[in-house]
């Protein structure tokens, strides 16, 4: 077997970090070498993830190192820290040869304006925002595997853009009448304690949250407006489910008029034939959390409403996999030259 590639993980105590460990930890061509927390900082990874043990990554001290340090070890650095903290750590790596993918928001909006209304924060790595490769596979996987920079898609974002892909690139709706409306394990919100979700405030309950000022509506818009050829403006809703993992998004669109069902179903069908991520499932099936948990994928339902002449389009994920660590791997993956479903040949984690 061929010397596997050395790669390091920025922030391995998040979900996004525990979840990139547990798909690394089975790589085949990957080698974790460096996972990094500054309170955790001298533990062996087994002591924070015990499932780890005995998979070769038990054994790894979590260390504090710096970017130069890092990049002496690693030809590839995920980062799992949050935004503002994410650009100041991937500039100082790609200054000095790393390429990296980035979990974070900080390189996801084309404009820096955009990026400091919604996330009231300075842009101070600017400068890197033209060099950044938005990280959906399916829209730019050539874009992707020339990239030093891949900023990671948000989990939302994800759901919505591939639900939304075909119907757009072939002009199948209008585009002036979107309403994603979406819902979301706690997981989504990170491993921080907060009154809001704890578990005895979201067992047994379902509540809406952020309506009209969810930060990932930017991010929505600036890909899907790429693929329509204009600048689109949606309605975005989100809502907390009572579950750990998972994203099931149902997007309400209006048909343009003369199209049916059989014109619809064979775009996604042309769209997504032989993406080894999108399942397009078939006519009387819709998505369930549950089928893609613990994996890559994001399954697609279509139902077309006569009454309203709506297409609903239904859309699901992992939030953690596919909507952030399994993405950040298929994105390292194109990145480094490797099979595009090394490491991810996942089956779902059944409740």
């Amino acid at each position: 077997m061929s010397k596997r590639i050395p790669v390091g993980l920025v922030g391995v105590t998040g979900y996004t970090g525990m979840e990139l460990a547990r798909i690394l930890a089975w790589h085949p061509s990957l080698e974790l070498v460096c996972a990094t927390s500054r309170t955790e900082s001298g533990k062996r990874l087994e002591e924070l993830y015990p499932y780890l043990a005995g998979t070769g990554l038990g054994d790894l001290e979590i260390s504090s190192p710096s970017p130069k340090e890092l990049a002496a070890r690693c030809r590839l650095v995920f980062l799992a820290v949050p935004h503002k903290t994410a650009m100041e750590i991937a500039d100082a790596l790609l200054c000095e040869g790393v390429k990296v993918v980035d979990l974070s928001a900080d390189f996801r909006l084309n404009d820096k304006s955009v990026y400091e209304k919604w996330y009231q924060t300075e842009h101070s790595r600017a400068d890197r925002l033209d060099q950044a490769v938005y990280g959906l596979p399916e829209l730019y996987r050539d874009e992707i595997a020339g990239a030093e920079l891949v900023a990671n898609p948000g989990c939302y974002p994800t759901t919505a853009i591939l639900g939304l892909y075909p119907a757009l690139a072939e002009g199948l709706v209008e585009t002036g009448d979107i309403v994603i409306d979406s819902k979301s394990g706690t997981s989504g919100a990170g491993r921080k304690a907060a009154v809001g979700t704890l578990f005895c405030e979201v067992h047994d309950s379902f509540r809406a949250y952020g309506l009209g000022k969810h930060r990932h509506t930017p991010e929505i818009e600036q890909e899907i407006s790429k693929l329509a050829g204009k600048s689109l403006t949606v309605s975005f809703n989100t809502h907390l489910l009572p579950i750990d993992r998972g994203i099931l998004s149902t997007i309400y669109t209006r048909l343009k008029p003369g199209v049916e069902l059989d014109a619809v179903r064979a775009a996604y069908a042309a769209h997504y034939d032989g993406e080894p991520w999108v399942r397009v499932l078939p006519d009387g099936t819709l998505p369930e959390t549950r089928w893609v948990r613990g994996t890559n994928f994001c399954d697609i339902g279509l139902v077309v409403d006569p009454r309203t002449n709506r297409l609903i389009i239904l859309s699901a994920i992992d939030n953690l996999c596919r909507g952030a660590s399994g993405q950040a791997v298929a994105n390292a993956n194109l990145m480094l030259g490797l099979e595009p479903d090394d490491g991810l040949r996942l089956t779902p984690l059944m409740p």
